[in-house]
């Protein structure tokens, strides 16, 4: 049977573990953990076709917290009449446009479970479900570097009356059974979530659920939940990210102008609440803002060598400890430097030796 799917694989892989993903690694908790949800996708997510715009989102939310979860729904969008509207639903969405926000988001608000249900506007014929399969293979494995102790409920495609999509749907959700079985078997807190219980009854137009469909949805989704939590990958969410400010008064440690290129300047700037402002610290020593990496340029060492968001990779460039009431890059053994002690907005910051100025002490800020 198709439901038995979840449970197993959680179970097989569970046990075989042994260990903790790497990266962000809070301690585990028991069945009132706090999650925090990204739920995760295009307008289904959003919630289209449901009387209150909630979509599954509300009757989740109410399953959730009536099994005693302490809940913050996340997400840069709001939708829905429900007390607690976040979330990353965009309508219209293909997977490689959910792929694009998905990093600056997922490190902006550190959920402990991501639901995904995502690949609608995808099919459209058969050169397109393969390239779909394949973006959402990326996607996932995205997903998971992103947020590695998160759990990641990947939902089937849900019925539609749509003969391009429903031509090729049962395809793709045949392969989303493979992607999540190949995530788990390198450890990854990854499960399949049938959607197959809806059915053309529960479908407000060819493409989206109905109120009954959109309850289900969140039955399947409040069951991957609870066999997460029986497997013990619910984890306490990670520390949210904060504003990261300077020993010089006034001034934050700042991505140029938001941009998420490989490359864009480190700098100081005047503190203020944007995205490009907050930075999360990860147990593999990155600190990581925008879905990039603090890095040291080119892997230099020397003193006055710039400093840079990148993409993640794991090298020793991107590693910072805190030292001193700063941050000190082992590998060169230099710290995080505001070079002159400049109050200019823009400056760039460098690699300098350590000195304990002001000028490479940094303090991260609560939210707000």
């Amino acid at each position: 049977m198709r439901k038995s799917w979840i449970l197993p694989l959680i179970t097989l892989v569970a046990t075989a573990l042994g260990g903790t993903a790497a990266g962000v690694a809070p301690a585990s908790a028991a069945s009132d953990t706090p999650l925090r949800v990204m739920p995760l996708g295009d307008s289904i997510t959003w919630g289209v076709g449901s009387s209150t715009g909630n979509g599954y989102r509300g009757p989740l939310w109410n399953q959730l917290a009536a099994d005693g979860h302490p809940l913050d729904f996340v997400g840069t969008v709001r939708g829905g009449s429900m007390s607690d509207p976040d979330n990353e639903g965009h309508s219209g969405y293909r997977i490689d446009q959910i792929a694009a926000l998905a990093d600056a988001s997922l490190t902006r608000y550190r959920p402990n479970v991501v639901t995904l249900h995502i690949g609608t506007n995808d099919l459209q014929g058969a050169s397109e479900v393969d390239s779909a399969i394949a973006r959402l293979r990326s996607l996932v494995n995205q997903i998971t570097a992103d947020v590695p102790d998160a759990t990641v409920l990947v939902a089937s495609l849900v019925v539609s009356t749509s003969s391009s999509e429903e031509q090729w749907r049962g395809t793709y959700n045949q392969a989303i059974r493979q992607i999540v079985s190949d995530a788990q078997a390198t450890g990854k807190h990854v499960a399949f979530v049938d959607m197959s219980s809806l059915t053309t009854a529960d479908l407000a137009d060819p493409l989206h659920p109905n109120d009954s469909g959109y309850q289900k949805m969140a039955d399947a989704f409040h069951r991957g939940v609870q066999s997460a939590d029986s497997a013990g990958w619910l984890k306490n969410p990670a520390p949210a990210p904060s504003r990261v400010q300077s020993g010089i008064a006034g001034k934050c440690m700042d991505v140029n102008g938001a941009n998420t290129t490989d490359g864009t300047a480190v700098q100081t700037w005047s503190c203020g609440d944007s995205a490009n402002q907050y930075w999360s610290a990860y147990t593999d020593g990155t600190l990581r803002s925008l879905g990039k990496c603090l890095d040291a340029a080119g892997g230099a060492t020397a003193n006055g060598t710039k400093v840079q968001t990148w993409a993640c990779h794991g090298g020793a460039n991107q590693v910072w400890q805190p030292y001193n009431g700063g941050y000190r890059n082992p590998a060169s053994g230099r710290c995080l430097d505001v070079p002159g002690s400049s109050t200019t907005d823009g400056t760039q910051l460098v690699l300098w030796d350590c000195n304990g100025g002001s000028n490479q002490r940094w303090t991260a800020l609560t939210a707000g």
